[in-house]
């Protein structure tokens, strides 16, 4: 192991005047001749990250025709071939206790607690609380923020409730998740109107950094210099779409800080996740890549319907090679946050070794808007106990509560049930 000059504390951060800029993982950051598996943060590390799509999947074309490990990648997961090892799509499963007449209202309220919502709170205190919540109490306490709640989808999905009550609202603007990962002082606005009057909020801290690289070892030297250009990169792509935003005059409540092209908005928010993780800002995330019922025109992929009259394709082919074109879009978008928490070295592994990350929907056959089978896959290995690099499929009506029941335990959550969950499946 390189030994540095000095011993860096883990919660170290880059302080100046409306910032404060966390670090990576650094070799300065072990004991002198301690492996990072044998530290406190090694052996408690946990990243979960919830990624939620709308309007389900085309099924045939999400789910492999092969199970086991020797499987032909689907054409809606194909962007994620390149991370297969650390890949586990899980098909088969049923959202029972989700289902509602009305599904467009609630569907996305039972992604993560597997109820419809007027049974939250019937059974027990926490039915009705969402997977990513019960995760926070447990991994969230260590970190600035417990978790973080994102979206690019107009208006909060509610996905994320912290009581059977109390949903979280998702933040869609990238120039408030930024303040939020960067920024100092106690409340949003707070944060906001420090960055206005203070500009760059790496130019704040580069005073601080240049101490900070003088004192460590050349490898060292060279992970905060990537990382600082990460966050520089990602802060100059806030403030352009800010500026585009700022002169939009189509849609005067567009947000301010929110990018016009869907692919540009997608890609910083994913960035912003990635960042989070990389300098353990939070350890949970929920992210919505758009709403149910969404509008919204794919015309960067040439289709020009609205996705939600699109996802009532009626089994007409055309509107279902479409949906599939959209839906391989956003697996691909999503690929590139996994390259990325693939390449974040830390300690003996990477970001992703350490995450536990669900991309799916709470629907499945948007044409019925049914919840059985649901688009499920896992990234991830949690320190080690998912496996990957497998497809399994399970009997009909096999509950999706089981597979967010065995994604809390494999990180040693302690839970008694999700919804109709009653037992983890061993094969994950």
């Amino acid at each position: 192991m390189f030994l540095s000059k000095k011993h860096v504390d883990r919660r170290t951060v880059l302080k100046g005047v409306g910032a404060a800029v966390a670090l990576p993982l650094l070799d300065a950051m072990l004991p002198a001749g301690t492996a990072w598996a044998d530290t406190a943060a090694g052996k408690t590390v946990k990243r979960f990250a919830f990624v939620g799509f709308p309007h389900g999947a085309i099924m045939d074309r999400w789910s492999p025709k092969e199970t086991g490990t020797n499987y032909t990648m689907s054409p809606i997961l194909k962007p994620l071939e390149p991370f297969r090892k650390h890949l586990t799509i899980v098909s088969g499963l049923r959202n029972k206790p989700a289902e509602t007449p009305e599904p467009h209202a609630y569907i996305e309220q039972g992604w993560l607690t597997c109820l419809k919502p007027w049974d939250f709170g019937k059974t027990g205190p926490d039915s009705g609380v969402s997977a990513d919540q019960i995760a926070a109490r447990y991994v969230g306490q260590e970190t600035r923020l417990p978790s973080l709640e994102l979206t690019c989808g107009q208006g909060s999905a509610r996905i994320a409730w912290r009581t059977p009550t109390q949903p979280l609202p998702q933040e869609g603007n990238p120039r408030a998740v930024f303040q939020k990962l960067f920024g100092q002082g106690d409340t949003d606005e707070e944060r906001a109107q420090i960055l206005a009057e203070t500009g760059s909020i790496l130019d704040r801290v580069q005073g601080e950094a240049q101490t900070l690289q003088a004192s460590l070892g050349v490898h060292d030297r060279h992970i905060v210099a990537d990382y600082l250009d990460s966050v520089r990169e990602i802060e100059r792509r806030v403030q352009m779409a800010e500026k585009a935003s700022n002169t939009e005059l189509v849609i005067p409540d567009a947000p301010i800080g929110t990018p016009n092209e869907i692919t540009e908005y997608l890609k910083l928010m994913f960035d912003l996740m990635a960042l989070a993780f990389q300098a353990d800002v939070t350890r949970v995330i929920t992210f919505s890549m758009d709403r149910e019922a969404s509008m919204r025109t794919y015309t960067n992929l040439g289709i020009a319907e609205g996705f939600h009259p699109l996802s009532h394709h009626g089994n007409n082919p055309e509107k279902m090679d479409k949906l599939v074109k959209i839906q391989n879009y956003h697996a691909e978008v999503f690929s590139g946050f996994i390259k990325k928490i693939e390449a974040s070295k830390e300690g003996d592994g990477t970001v992703l070794d350490h995450s536990t990350i669900l991309f799916g929907s709470d629907m499945s056959n948007s044409d019925r808007h049914n919840n059985d089978p649901l688009p499920s896959a896992v990234l991830g290995h949690a320190n080690g106990k998912i496996k990957g690099g497998q497809h399994l499929k399970y009997p009909q009506d096999s509950r999706h509560g089981d597979l967010i029941f065995t994604l809390l335990e494999r990180n040693d959550i302690p839970v008694k049930s999700i919804g109709d969950s009653t037992q983890g499946l061993s094969e994950v």
